[in-house]
């Protein structure tokens, strides 16, 4: 029963969707290939341990019902060690460790490869948000926001009344603002924290990564199928730590393209006022030319006499 058990549970335990399920046994498999690494070594570990449950199980069964005293069975007290059998529970175990420490090392070194990434998104957390920043190639195409615990969840927190009556499928696990990214693309994060140790995890993207002020960690992700994916902070950070998730929205190409454009629009700069038109000058009646000779023409009339009479003196 006890092996029959043993083979049944990770038969029940298959792959889980990305999100956990309540009474899930077994991992999910998630949406990239970290995850599906992650996956599969958990189940090549899973799979040799169950045999070699089966086999030791099977025998401890076996050696006390066949030999029990209830038969006739005398213990034998001259025994004392074997040396085959020695080498063989020595050996076996190197074996199997190093048979799974290759395909184990291939699959931690591929996860930590983040060569040939087609964007970057830098990770801030701080107490006790997260902030995203999407650095752009050319002058005005970055652009960044925060994204905290939505309100709905932050008021039945702070109501004191019970969440599973409140109405809310994604309590502690929804944001203002989810971090959306696109499809089919390799991401290069950069995480780091402002103030304490935080830790940013998407358990369906495959692998958790810690953020330490002063320092900036690496990671890489590419989701292959859309959806909304969650996390949470890992590392215990303060009073408000289990109320900081993360929610990933992954879309196509194109609706992050639109996206990301209506970001930019949203975080431009205001464009500069433009200068004033300088006032004009008051208009200036025409006169017409023969009333603006007629004051010379007097003029002249009047000094007239005086000039006669200094030339003829």
């Amino acid at each position: 029963m006890i092996a029959l058990a043993s083979l049944l549970v990770p038969v029940a335990a298959m792959a889980q969707a990305a999100d956990p399920k309540p009474w899930q046994l077994n991992m999910g498999q998630g949406v990239t290939e970290s995850s599906k690494h992650a996956y599969e070594a958990h189940m090549l570990a899973l799979w040799i341990c169950v045999v070699i449950g089966v086999i030791v199980f099977g025998a401890m069964a076996y050696a006390m019902f066949k030999f029990r005293k209830s038969k006739g069975a005398k213990p034998d007290v001259d025994f004392t060690h074997s040396t085959k059998l020695e080498i063989v529970w020595t050996a076996v175990p190197v074996l199997l460790l190093v048979a799974m420490a290759f395909p184990a090392t291939k699959k931690l070194i591929a996860m930590y490869d983040t060569r040939n990434a087609e964007m970057t998104i830098k990770i801030t957390g701080y107490q006790w948000l997260w902030k995203y920043e999407y650095p752009g190639t050319k002058p005005g195409e970055s652009f960044g926001f925060t994204s905290r615990l939505d309100r709905k969840s932050d008021q039945i927190r702070q109501s004191k009344v019970d969440a599973r009556t409140a109405g809310h499928a994604h309590y502690l696990l929804d944001v203002d603002n989810p971090l959306v990214v696109p499809v089919d693309t390799k991401i290069h994060f950069l995480i780091q924290a402002d103030d304490v140790i935080h830790a940013w995890w998407v358990p369906a993207l495959g692998w958790k990564q810690d953020a330490i002020p002063g320092i900036t960690n690496e990671a890489w992700t590419e989701i292959k199928t859309p959806g909304i994916y969650r996390g949470q902070c890992a590392e215990l950070c303060g009073k408000d730590h289990g109320f900081m998730p993360i929610v990933v929205k992954a879309v196509s190409k194109a609706e992050f393209a639109q996206w990301a454009a209506e970001q930019r629009a949203k975080n431009a700069p205001p464009a500069p006022a433009a200068p004033a038109a300088p006032a004009e000058a008051p208009a200036t009646e025409a006169v017409p030319a023969a009333e603006a000779a007629a004051p010379v023409t007097a003029a002249a009339e009047q000094n007239a006499p005086a000039a006669a009479a200094k030339s003829a003196g």
